[in-house]
């Protein structure tokens, strides 16, 4: 596979073992050839690596399955799910779960990243809708601006959206970016 169809959450063989792209970066210097800068982290041994690589590069590519689940709930530094189809549980570590843990509520469904039969991340729906639980007051003529406020919602993360929106709203959220979409 070329680098350029590396997304993140996928998984390359390299180095002896098995990584998986946590944030690629496509980078064009006025000089020079452009390139690739990847955040990879090890599926065995849990450690993050930065890496260059060339554009028009190949890669070896990993077999990745993905799973559908339902996140259960969290304890200490372990987040549960449960294989929707044979009702197995597995437990992924904070790091594993990364910024997807500030969208996570309890019997959401997610997909379950499984490489060589072991769990090694979880994928959020794209878009989801959650209630905002606090909001600061909105001025009468403010919602004229395209400003934006800090509210927080029911998983407790914290989301900019237009000044109209208050306490109570349900509004639907970029999984991928943490950015407000639309009123739900």
């Amino acid at each position: 596979m070329l680098i350029s169809d590396l997304r993140k959450g996928g998984a390359i063989n390299w180095k002896f073992g098995v990584w998986i792209a946590q944030d690629i970066t496509f980078v064009n210097p006025g000089k020079g050839s452009a390139f690739y800068r990847i955040k990879l982290k090890n599926i065995e041994t849990a450690q993050s690596v930065e890496n260059t690589f060339k554009s028009g590069e190949t890669l070896d590519e990993a077999t990745v399955e993905r799973k559908n689940a339902q996140f259960l709930y969290k304890s200490g530094d372990e987040y549960h799910f449960m294989d929707n189809k044979d009702y197995e549980q597995v437990a992924l570590d904070s790091d594993s779960v990364g910024k997807a843990a500030e969208f996570m509520v309890d019997g959401a469904e997610v997909q379950l990243v499984v490489v060589n039969d072991r769990a090694v991340g979880v994928q959020l729906p794209p878009k989801m809708v959650f209630e905002v639980t606090d909001a600061p007051p909105g001025v009468k003529g403010d919602s004229a601006t395209g400003k934006m406020m800090a509210v927080t919602i029911s998983t407790g993360a914290t989301v900019m959206t237009p000044l109209f929106v208050k306490t109570g709203d349900k509004i639907r959220i970029n999984t991928e970016t943490g950015e407000y979409v639309e009123r739900a």
